[in-house]
């Protein structure tokens, strides 16, 4: 008979590295350049020393020429300096297939039907399934010892082709993506034979927040090489002339809005009354005000609302790259006399904001503007979508208060269609290891019900606190996901995420015994949640199953698409 216990250590934070086969000689060598030569050494608490950072969460990578380093579009977990050669960034969107874009791989049907009699009959016993895809012969693919390289065929025809800057020593790149959890803004490839230090974005946090150098070094980068292509992917901008556009990124000033740690009072703020929680979120313009400048929202979330008796109507939420303000510079253009605003921004929970000043916009944007552009100048709330398809304000306070507009995949059941059969629930479960991914519960709203499953946020703020990057997103589809070998059970996920979607479990070898702490005796556990069935040839099973059509997984930032399924 098996044993029902087996005793192990507990895991800790660095006990996967990054790369094993740092050591202290590569620590010594990073030391003794900037910019963490200048760092003070005695910043860092004895539990997260400088050199256990670099050691643990950084690697040394080396690139052939036109190696890609990373693809535009993909979500990044870590950032990189340049230690030798050179590397290119892309100032252009390259064609997909440049890239080596392939559709991730699916089950067969064989594989999906034997899944039904393959599964554990105890819950959580945990099985690793590896893949990967096939790419386009524009690309070529070359195994090295820290995974599989994917380089560019014709590099020299791409420099002809494509506008790009070159970045040398010294120089970081990728940070953005890293620290806003956010997909990549440009493609970097080799242009010579390249070694990088790659950072993983947990390190990258710690050395930031000790280490004024490296900040002000970031800072000072992101400004010279990616404000540009940042202005450039908004849709008002993106036909300006480039002496337009460095015009406007020379004076844009960058400012932030509210906690970045958002979460932590988000229960207190849920309590509170309705009138009290827009009070309570930081003003960024204000309704009745002359506009001193374009607003274009970098990261994050705004609420738009409108003044109505003594309190405030939510007009319409702004995510990234969307803007404010914009129709009344532009009345105030046509009309040479100051306009104000018709409506306030406010913060909801932590946004960053890029504040372009109202003379560059009256004086630079406005003129350049092509005429295919007009449509843009109208911000989200200024026109009313047509009955069938329109969210009462009660609805959008609801998802404003609660912030489940930060999902991108969440799971709404109405109430009216459902049965409570729990099909979904026991689909989720047959699919991941005998324990369902979720609860058939949650904030509910007239016949809409939003389940505690997991939203696979814009802001996914539960992996801010990882202390080992174990939750993450998937670099080619964006789903947020637990690497089980790297989780060591802390619980800092479960904790963070406001929406109450990730669960710890004890878990389980597969001759059954459960694992315990051999120091505390207490059950090792690890965090689960839902992965939206992506190694399922049908994907989610929850969606799938449901014999009423009462559930569906829905992108919060399409409210049409979500005003169709509400009212039809």
């Amino acid at each position: 008979m098996p044993p029902l216990e087996i005793a192990v250590p507990r895991p800790e934070r660095w006990d996967v590295p990054f790369d094993e086969r740092m050591s202290e000689r590569d620590v010594e060598r990073l030391l003794a350049i900037e910019p963490f030569r200048r760092a003070d050494a005695g910043m860092f608490p004895a539990n997260l020393p400088l050199t256990g950072i670099l050691r643990n969460d950084t690697r040394i990578v080396h690139f052939e020429p036109g190696d890609l380093v990373v693809r535009e579009g993909d979500y990044g977990n870590s950032a990189f300096m340049v230690l030798s050669g050179k590397v290119r960034v892309a100032l252009e969107r390259l064609d997909a297939r440049l890239l080596g874009r392939s559709d991730p791989p699916k089950p067969g049907w064989r594989r999906a039907i034997a899944q039904l009699w393959q599964n554990a009959k105890l819950p959580e016993v945990r099985k690793n399934v590896q893949g990967r895809g096939d790419f386009p012969p524009v690309v070529g693919t070359r195994e090295e010892a820290d995974g599989t390289r994917i380089f560019l065929q014709d590099v020299p025809r791409l420099l002809d082709q494509t506008g790009t800057a070159q970045l040398g020593p010294g120089e970081i790149f990728g940070e953005l993506a890293a620290l806003s959890r956010t997909p990549r803004t440009a493609t970097v490839f080799a242009e010579t034979a390249t070694m990088l230090l790659e950072i993983r974005w947990q390190g990258l946090r710690d050395l930031m927040r000790r280490t004024p150098a490296l900040r002000e070094h970031v800072e000072r980068l992101y400004r010279e090489n990616s404000l540009c292509v940042h202005l450039r992917e908004t849709p008002l901008l993106s036909e300006l002339p480039s002496e337009v556009l460095d015009r406007v990124a020379a004076v844009t000033q960058f400012e932030s809005f509210g906690n970045f740690d958002w979460y932590t009072d988000f229960g207190q703020h849920k309590r509170s009354e309705p009138g009290d929680r827009i009070a309570a979120e930081p003003l960024i313009a204000s309704e009745g005000q002359v506009p001193t400048a374009l607003w274009l929202v970098r990261s994050g979330f705004a609420r738009v609302s409108r003044r109505v008796g003594h309190g405030e109507q939510t007009i319409a939420y702004l995510g990234k790259g969307q803007i404010f303000g914009m129709n009344e510079l532009t009345e105030t253009s046509a009309t040479q006399t100051d306009v104000l605003l018709t409506q306030s921004l406010r913060a909801v929970g932590y946004v960053d904001m890029l504040k372009i000043p109202t003379d560059v916009v009256l004086n630079d944007i406005l003129p350049a503007l092509p005429a295919s552009q007009a449509r843009l100048l109208q911000q989200p709330g200024t026109v009313a979508p047509t009955p069938e398809k329109q969210l009462d304000p009660r609805t959008l306070d609801f998802l404003a208060d609660h912030r489940f507009l930060n999902g991108t995949e969440t799971m709404l059941i109405n109430l009216d269609r459902c049965t409570r059969c729990d099909d979904c629930v026991r689909a989720c479960a047959a699919t991941h290891d005998n324990n369902p991914r979720f609860v058939r519960s949650g904030p509910k709203h007239d016949h809409l019900m939003v389940a505690h499953a997991c939203l696979h946020c814009v802001d996914p703020v539960c992996m801010i606190g990882c202390p080992t990057g174990a939750i993450a997103r998937d670099e080619a589809t964006g789903i947020v996901r637990i690497n089980d070998r790297t989780c060591i059970g802390c619980a800092t996920c479960a904790n963070s995420c406001p929406y109450e979607t990730i669960r710890m479990v004890e878990i389980r070898e597969p001759g059954g015994a459960i694992l315990f702490d051999e120091a505390t005796r207490q059950p090792i556990v690890k965090a689960t949640k839902c992965d939206l069935c992506a190694d399922q040839l049908t994907g989610p099973a929850c969606q799938n199953a449901c014999p009423h059509d009462a559930l569906v997984r829905v992108n919060m930032s399409d409210l049409t698409t979500l005003g169709e399924w509400l009212h039809r």
